[in-house]
């Protein structure tokens, strides 16, 4: 997950409470996400693990 995406354009004008609420909120959809897809598929999703958000799907 890029940060960009995740603070857009006022990255360096947000305070550190600000900053933690947008990842959680990003969590939060990525969650809802992985939620989604899986009842699609008649499963359930596990939480999903914060770090693998941060690593690219060839590395892990």
């Amino acid at each position: 997950m890029n940060a960009s995406a995740i603070f857009g354009q006022d990255e360096d004008t947000m305070t550190l409470e600000e900053k933690l609420a947008a990842i959680d909120r990003a969590m939060q959809v990525a969650q809802e996400q992985a939620n989604e897809e899986a009842a699609s598929r008649g499963i359930i999703a596990a939480p999903l693990d914060p770090s693998s958000l941060t690593i690219c799907d060839g590395c892990e």
